[in-house]
């Protein structure tokens, strides 16, 4: 039995399941979440501002689904009512983020700028401030998304280990290398 999967999710006034061949609907003042699940195996009930989702087989596979299913959809309920925040941080000199809408525009020490264009769900902003390094503070209600887009924005410029350049997500550690300090006896 999953220990996750037994918690139960306390859904917040203001946001509306609907249950309905295999398909879990939430709706909040953010915007609305869709997720399809196995109703063979997981049986979702929803009673008294609580939902319950239980696992109707003790196969490994479907007990792993127990666990991810309620996970998913309690990150559908608090995305909906609260929302989620990344903030990314531009370490390096010369690296430069700015925005117009949903283009995001990157300069990360290539020969060329790097434009990106994030989806309509995803709000994007920059913060440039004298003597600190760039920020992105990416903003949306589907947790998976946001997720996704940081994980890709990250991808164009990854920490590197020796000097710690590169985009890196606020408060990350990056590990460090010595590089040749050794060398010079």
């Amino acid at each position: 039995m999953s220990r996750i999967g037994k918690l139960p999710i306390n859904v917040p006034s203001g946001v509306d399941i609907t249950i309905a061949d295999g398909v879990i609907t939430v709706k909040g003042k953010l915007g609305e979440l869709k997720q399809s699940y196995d109703h063979e195996v997981i049986d979702i009930q929803f009673e008294n501002q609580t939902i319950n989702v239980q696992c109707n087989s003790e196969e490994g596979p479907h007990r792993a689904k127990h666990g991810l299913y309620r996970s998913l959809i309690h990150n559908m309920v608090v995305g909906v009512s609260e929302g989620f925040k990344i903030t990314q941080e531009l370490v390096g000199v010369g690296y430069r983020a700015s925005n117009t809408g949903q283009l995001l525009d990157l300069s990360l020490g290539y020969s060329h700028h790097i434009y990106f264009l994030l989806p309509e769900e995803v709000k994007v902003e920059t913060v440039t401030a004298k003597g600190k390094n760039p920020l992105i503070i990416l903003t949306s209600h589907d947790k998976q998304l946001i997720g996704q887009v940081a994980a890709k924005i990250r991808s164009l410029r990854k920490p590197e280990p020796y000097k710690g350049k590169g985009i890196r997500f606020q408060n990350e550690d990056v590990r460090r290398k010595a590089g040749k300090a050794s060398a010079k006896k």
